[in-house]
């Protein structure tokens, strides 16, 4: 059991989503960075998709209340487990009693972050709701009540297939850098922020892209686009050059997915993330290959992105080199004895 003493700005219970209801009206959800959650699931010896927590820029406080064992992923808010720090790509051994604590600054880039996922040995064990145990905040309905969690909330967990003696082991952790980089390309692929402070978004162009004139295409391309704090689960609100179309055109609502960049009357990009709607009436000028969405789940709020035009074979190298990463760390744990997982599809 978890006790949670501090919830923090925003913390829910997610796995990786509700998959196959879009023709209900049913956004998937889901952690908004889902290759986070998976790996720090494998690093407790889950399955990639066990629930698990996403904890909103920090300043959170969880109490457990039985042994365990527990792995962060995410931004870096200084975590500490009674007292000592806990770093993401950790797996670390818990006792009955112990307490952890996120502070609210992204220790590695030394101001606000926005997201860190935790999981934990058996997962957050919460009825199954569509085949998920995932929050969907709009709709009301999974994870604990529908809800985000609050102070006094105790969460379950489901049995670990760890023996005792793993949940027990030392603790021991990755490295986050090396796998997250895509072969052939210039820029690494990691949680990291880059050095010029703008995180370059791999974008394919949209179905409606040829709608928009010369100037707005190159705006587009060229901008260094700032995430506004209006953004949220539903999307990301970015702000930069307004955005016209050559001419208007009437359009009815089509299918949209997370990662879809619509353009709204305003001129100023949404990219839409898990919780977002499942059809929509704004013109599609791009879409945020799937490799790429983890940094819009972790870009601190009033960072800046770059949109770079890449092609369907540059964004199924840059899935490849995101699976590697994760069979890597997999054939790692295999060699500690940790339980095999079923292959998923993030």
């Amino acid at each position: 059991m978890i006790l949670v003493h501090k919830p923090g700005l925003l913390a829910s219970v997610q796995d990786l989503g509700r998959e196959g209801h879009r023709q209900r009206g049913i956004c998937p959800g889901g952690a908004l960075d889902r290759a986070a959650l998976a790996v720090a699931n494998r690093l407790v010896g889950n399955a990639c998709g066990a629930a698990g927590l996403e904890l909103t820029m920090g300043n959170a406080e969880l109490r457990f209340e039985a042994s365990t064992r527990i792995a962060l992923m995410g931004d870096d808010f200084g975590a500490r487990l009674d007292g000592r720090a806990l770093r993401p790509g950790w797996s670390v051994p818990v006792q009955a009693g112990a307490r952890l604590v996120l502070g609210g600054v992204n220790a590695q880039a030394g101001k606000a972050g926005v997201r860190s996922w935790l999981a934990v040995a058996g997962g957050i064990n919460v009825p199954q709701v569509l085949g998920s145990r995932s929050t969907d905040l709009k709709a009301g309905f999974g994870g604990l009540d529908g809800r985000a969690l609050k102070k006094g909330d105790r969460l379950p967990l489901g049995a670990s297939a760890l023996s005792e003696a793993q949940r027990a082991r030392p603790a021991f952790g990755i490295h986050p850098l090396d796998p997250w980089r895509d072969e052939g390309a210039a820029e690494p692929v990691c949680a990291l922020p880059p050095e010029d402070g703008v995180w370059p978004l791999r974008v394919m162009p949209g179905p409606e892209y040829a709608q928009f004139g010369a100037a707005a295409r190159t705006q587009f391309w060229q901008a260094a686009w700032r995430i506004t704090p209006q953004s949220n689960r539903m999307g990301s609100r970015l702000e930069g050059p307004a955005l016209k179309r050559g001419h208007e055109v009437d359009m009815l609502s089509a299918g949209v997915v997370p990662g879809t960049i619509q353009v709204p009357p305003s001129g100023q990009p949404i990219v839409l993330m898990g919780d977002a709607q499942t059809t929509g009436g704004y013109p599609r000028i791009g879409v945020v290959i799937r490799a790429d969405l983890w940094k819009l789940a972790q870009a601190p709020l009033g960072s800046r992105l770059r949109m770079v035009e890449v092609d369907a074979a540059a964004a199924a190298r840059a899935w490849l080199a995101l699976e590697r990463w994760r069979h890597d760390i997999d054939r790692g744990l295999a060699a500690l004895g940790w339980p095999a997982a079923p292959p998923v599809r993030l």
